[in-house]
């Protein structure tokens, strides 16, 4: 690294060991979606999980807040090449709410809905890190709706199209269902670290 290099991470504005490969560093989450930003009243809100489950659950809002609540600081990439870093995000772990319904072993996939219909996919085995949340709080504030509030999917170890806003259901399958993006030609898995972009 060059001495301006050095001199601008130890600043914390750059931090090459922290940003995969084609990333540059962004101070706060842009907003990026497909155009519609759903307002869901609390009281109307539900979060269904469905599919290949022993025990399907439907989740208020005031359900999914009794549940234990956890907090995580992660960097974010997104395939747009920003990545923000040191990112706090609150809510609820997924595995536990998969431990709660009980996947079948049969269930290896999951689709993930919003409320603006947006859909995307992953291996089961990736919501059960310690890290990916149902996010209902974003560096210590209630999420906003731009930010996909009430709730989101985070998941940092994937490009952020994989953190589904606005979550509505989360779905197991047997078979893997490419969703909106990936159906579009972006890549199944979405790994930041191997620039798994595009298809």
């Amino acid at each position: 690294m060059s001495e301006i290099g050095k001199w601008l991470q130890q600043l914390g504005l750059v931090s090459d060991e922290r940003l995969p490969p084609g990333q540059h560093q962004v101070s706060s989450l842009p907003v990026l979606d497909i155009g519609v930003h759903p307002v869901i009243e609390l009281a109307e809100w539900r979060l269904a999980i469905q599919g290949l489950v022993n025990h399907p659950r439907q989740f208020t809002w005031d359900e999914l807040q009794t549940l234990p609540q956890v907090a995580i600081t992660a960097d974010i990439h997104c395939v747009t090449h920003w990545s923000c870093l040191d990112v706090t995000w609150s809510g609820i772990a997924v595995k536990s709410l998969l431990e709660l319904v009980q996947p079948q072993p049969e269930g290896r996939f999951v689709s993930l809905v919003s409320y603006d219909n947006y859909t995307t996919n992953l291996p089961l085995a990736a919501l059960l890190d310690d890290d990916v949340l149902l996010a209902h709080s974003l560096n210590g504030q209630p999420l906003s709706v731009e930010h996909g509030g009430p709730l989101r999917m985070v998941v940092p170890k994937r490009y952020f199209w994989k953190s589904a806003k606005w979550i509505k259901t989360i779905e197991i399958h047997a078979e893997d269902r490419p969703g909106f993006w990936e159906a579009r030609g972006y890549h199944n898995d979405a790994f930041p670290w191997e620039e798994q972009r595009f298809g």
